[in-house]
């Protein structure tokens, strides 16, 4: 049977179709969204001898308060912690001055009320003793601020993330990354190739200048993920330090003692013979 012209244009158009499926289909199949690897970033804490620098935890707690408390909490730090030795290390005024600038519920007054007429909390400034207050009363407050998303603890984060301190930066710092063909980001959220399936619910929340350092570093994005990256492993290890200069210490013990026990094994065994 002979085609007319008209049947053998149906035909190819419908094998031009088809195969154009095909190929979006294997495409989209081919589209791995699995997150990419960390970002090869360096600090100064690693390695058996790294240890925090105190310039780049000091900025990173001006990230934290400035931008990242206005949605995470860091419910395991308390105020002194800042004026610890191993941590930032600011002086004991300037932790209290830190202290004081954030409000935490009050106690009751002395007719026992928590709230004022207006059913508001009442407030006071925080002490070294308190801990860092969090931005939101309960988790359906959080949730209900964060389209339904609970924004985590950010105390122990680098702990709780496999990839360390290189995971939590490259997050912070890959959102301005483009999104490859093919991809379509999630209403409501945002692209980001190191998180898994590359759609996130959190903004990006850094921003080149989102602080002014008080040590004049130029706040870039990369800087200050840095910074931040820099105080969040240490509130998730604050005892890091002391912890590797035992380690060392008991290195050195050990080799020590091993020579002094091979040495009295070999006077033993010399005289015995």
């Amino acid at each position: 049977m002979r085609l007319t012209t008209h049947s053998r244009s149906l035909a190819l158009s419908l094998a031009l179709g088809l195969s154009a499926g095909l190929l979006a289909s294997t495409s989209a199949l081919a589209l791995d969204t699995a997150k990419l690897a960390p970002k090869d970033e360096k600090f100064s804490f690693e390695g058996p001898f790294g240890t925090y620098d105190r310039g780049a935890l000091q900025r990173g707690y001006q990230v934290y308060k400035e931008v990242c408390a206005a949605c995470h909490a860091a419910n395991h730090l308390a105020f002194h912690n800042l004026a610890e030795a191993g941590g930032p290390e600011f002086t004991e005024a300037q932790a209290r001055a830190l202290a004081a600038a954030a409000k935490v519920p009050a106690e009751p007054n002395d007719k026992g009320e928590t709230t004022d007429d207006k059913g508001t909390p009442l407030m006071r400034p925080a002490t070294l003793a308190d801990h860092f207050p969090s931005p939101f009363p309960n988790e359906n407050a959080a949730r209900a601020n964060n389209s339904g998303a609970l924004p985590p603890d950010l105390s122990m984060v680098v702990k709780a993330r496999e990839g360390g301190p290189q995971y939590v930066y490259s997050i912070l710092t890959g959102f301005h990354e483009k999104a490859p063909a093919g991809f379509t980001v999630t209403e409501g959220k945002y692209f980001n190739p190191y998180y898994e399936g590359w759609n996130i619910t959190m903004p990006p929340p850094l921003a080149a200048n989102s602080v002014t350092y008080s040590d004049g570093t130029k706040a870039t994005i990369d800087q200050e993920a840095h910074d931040v990256v820099t105080f969040l492993s240490w509130a998730s290890e604050p005892k890091m330090e002391e912890r590797k200069r035992l380690g060392f210490g008991s290195i050195v013990f050990l080799v020590l003692l091993a020579g002094i026990l091979f040495a009295a094994y070999r006077k033993v065994w010399k005289d015995l013979h």
